[in-house]
């Protein structure tokens, strides 16, 4: 049976594959950057895709979520990793957030 997510997955595969025929060698500078990006062997394929997965939170883009996601499933990632992963995305993002309310006070006052 096949599940949501997959369904998801295959379509924006789809949808990448069209837009890469279409020309512009867009994909291929993007499939170059993942492949230099994979080609140190500094981490583990676990790893980069855990990484990968909390950076796709961060980032807000959910097709690369959905890639993500398979692709560290596919790698051995257990629920456990998967979560402090995305713990780590939580926490980037609230201390994002509490550096621009610092700035944007100080913005405040300087108005």
């Amino acid at each position: 049976m096949t599940t949501a997510s997959e369904t998801e997955l295959s379509a924006l595969l789809k949808k990448l594959k069209n837009f890469s025929a279409s020309g512009g060698g867009f994909a291929e500078a993007v499939g170059g950057i993942q492949a230099a990006a994979e080609a140190s062997k500094a981490l583990d394929k676990k790893t980069h895709e855990l990484i990968a997965l909390a950076v796709a939170v961060t980032t807000r883009c959910s097709g690369c979520i959905a890639i993500h996601a398979a692709e560290a499933k596919k790698s051995g990632a257990t629920d456990e990793e998967v979560i402090a992963a995305l713990g780590t995305a939580i926490a980037l993002n609230a201390g994002a957030a509490y550096v621009y309310s610092a700035q944007a006070l100080e913005a405040f006052q300087k108005s």
